[in-house]
Parts: structure tokens; sequence; C-alpha cells
């Protein structure tokens, strides 16, 4: 992730989905606040974020859809109690970002499967090349 507005928009999109079902753990806090700190982003920037979010930009490459999803991903699980307000908010991200609706599907089935819902990397990106190549 290049630019600081970009970093913004997926910090923000976090925040959405951890804010889906009106509460915010404090794995997911902690977890947003980590990203923001890898980011360089400081606190009272993210703070500002929960009431003025940043829209995030359209992402072009799909390794990007990749890795903003799979953030996504892990902050829907981080507090391993996964509600359907969320589940609702992850769908609609990921086909605001132009993931096909199976792709989401497989992923929500193949979460399941591994220890904390923590689906690898190296899985997920098996499941986006099964649907687009």
């Amino acid at each position: 992730m290049e630019d600081k507005e970009e970093k913004l928009g997926l910090l923000s999109d976090l925040i959405a989905l951890a804010q889906a079902d009106h509460h915010i753990s404090e794995e997911e806090y902690q977890f947003i606040m980590t990203l923001a700190k890898r980011f360089d982003i400081d606190k009272e920037t993210v703070h500002d974020l929960f009431h003025n979010p940043v829209e995030s930009k359209p992402i072009v490459t799909e390794l990007g859809r990749i890795t903003h999803f799979h953030k996504l991903v892990l902050m829907m699980n981080i507090d391993l109690k996964t509600k359907d307000a969320e589940v609702a908010a992850l769908r609609n991200f990921g086909l605001k970002m132009g993931i096909r609706m199976e792709i989401i599907d497989q992923v929500m089935l193949r979460m399941d499967k591994y220890e904390n819902k923590l689906i690898p990397t190296e899985e997920l990106v098996r499941i986006f090349q099964a649907y687009y190549n």
C-alpha cells in the first residue's frame, strides 16, 4: 500500500466492518491500532476515522483486492465471534471491490476449516485463482 489515502481507506473499511454489529471488541480495536501503527498513522487520526471515514479508492490489482479482502476477513474473525451483520458487511465490501460472490462464498466456507477461522493467505490466493483462471 503506497499512499496515505489508501491506508486511511483500508482502516476506515476495517472500522466499518468492526462497527457492523454495533460493538467494537478490544481485539478489533487492537487490530485496527496495530495496522495503523504499521502504516505510521497516529492514534488521533485513527480515532477521527471512527466519525469521519475515508472512502477507500478502487483497487485495480488482483493482489491488492486479495490483500484488502484478507484484512477484512481477519477483522471479522479477530474476536472469534462472527455475527450476521459482519458477514453481510464483508459480502458488501467484497462485491464493492468487484470480487465475485462465488469467491466470497468459498472463503466463508473454507475459513471454518482453520483454527480461529484464520484462512491462510496461500489458500485465499488459490480460491481467487480458481475463479479467475
